[in-house]
């Protein structure tokens, strides 16, 4: 348990008068140099990235539970839809990898492949059940050769909606920082994540601005149709390679620029960044995108910090097995050292206790 959390609206309300005071300049920062401490825009926060995922099997009730437990001030439900439109936290629509579903004979038919993103994918997929037949279904670990410890937890969890980790957050005195996955593709078939996800978010009489929630996608129309019918803060989610789904031809790379940036502040309030594009792999020396971010009124949280080697740069790695655990203090610090302004983890504990040391 950490001393360092601070209520989740107090987090919100800090954010959202950082972002109210703040006005885009038009020209661009230049990188930190080597060993320079950026500055943050408001207090660090730290996510439970899937929940304490490091520990127990992602996306679990159990899961957010101990990321709460160990000094998490937001939790982090991924959501795709039911065939009936409800909101649940899976990382993929596709849950051959995070539940029982192959073990449950009545469903063999409903296993297909889908092109998702413009990708083909097979498996079983959440919008072909019912929220009642996906009750049935029990979570089990995505990664059980890197992670088998977590393995003892198969099979105990249920798939949880976006209300249960609601209400599991209010209780808690935590935020919540949803992603829509894939939305155009749901969309696509009838099943918009978007009003469900602002009606729930209603219903609870969380959907103001100093909220303790931020919304999260990879994509961008759908970002700016939320900027249109919700007040809490949005954030865009950049990776190192590729693109948004939903704009052929424009890259991540290209949204990292000064210009991309500004733009993204038309529409979003923050930015959630693939680690390595802030301290690339095998550099010491931060890029401008923390900067450039914080000169267009954006703050930055980065993703995922995990325990495993594997996972990490090698200036943190311990040893040379791939999954035993590197130096993930030391890496926390330095991206804290960098300016940004919170960080997704899988295993909370660790960062908090960085956190608290600050």
């Amino acid at each position: 348990m950490t001393s360092r959390k601070a209520p989740a609206a107090t987090l919100a309300l800090a954010l959202a008068a950082t972002l109210t005071s703040l006005s885009a300049p038009a020209t661009a920062a230049p990188a930190a140099p080597t060993g320079a401490r950026e500055a943050s825009l408001v207090e660090p926060i730290l996510i439970g990235h899937r929940g304490a995922s490091g520990y127990r099997p992602e996306h679990t009730l159990a899961a957010y539970r101990l990321a709460i437990a160990q000094g998490a001030d937001y939790i982090e439900p991924d959501l795709v839809s039911t065939k009936d439109g409800v909101l649940v936290a899976r990382h993929e629509n596709e849950i051959s990898g995070t539940t029982d579903v192959a073990d449950h004979p009545e469903f063999a038919d409903r296993r297909t492949t889908k092109v998702i993103d413009g990708r083909p994918v097979t498996g079983w997929f959440t919008e072909d059940f019912t929220y009642r037949e996906l009750r049935t279904l029990r979570a089990k670990e995505r990664l059980p050769q890197v992670r088998p410890d977590n393995t003892a937890y198969d099979g105990q969890e249920r798939i949880p909606t976006l209300d249960q980790v609601i209400k599991l957050a209010r209780r808690a005195g935590v935020g919540i920082y949803p992603e829509t996955k894939h939305p155009t593709y749901f969309d696509s078939i009838g099943l918009s994540l978007e009003e469900p996800l602002v009606a729930a978010l209603e219903k609870r009489k969380w959907a103001d601005a100093d909220d303790p929630v931020i919304i999260q996608s990879f994509e961008v129309s759908n970002l700016r149709e939320l900027d249109t019918m919700v007040d809490v803060p949005l954030a865009q989610l950049v990776d190192a390679a590729g693109g948004p789904a939903d704009l052929p031809g424009t890259t991540y790379a290209s949204m990292l620029t000064p210009a991309g940036l500004r733009t993204i502040a038309t529409y979003a309030d923050g930015v959630g960044a693939n680690k390595f594009v802030v301290l690339p792999r095998g550099a010491t020396t931060p890029t401008a995108v923390v900067a450039d971010a914080h000169a267009a009124g954006l703050i930055v949280h980065v993703w995922t910090l995990r325990l495993e080697n594997q996972f990490m740069d090698t200036r943190f790695t311990t040893g040379t097995d791939p999954n035993a655990p590197g130096d993930l203090a030391a890496e926390a610090r330095a991206f804290l050292d960098a300016g940004v302004d919170g960080i997704f983890s899988d295993h909370p504990d660790v960062v908090a206790e960085v956190l608290d040391a600050r």
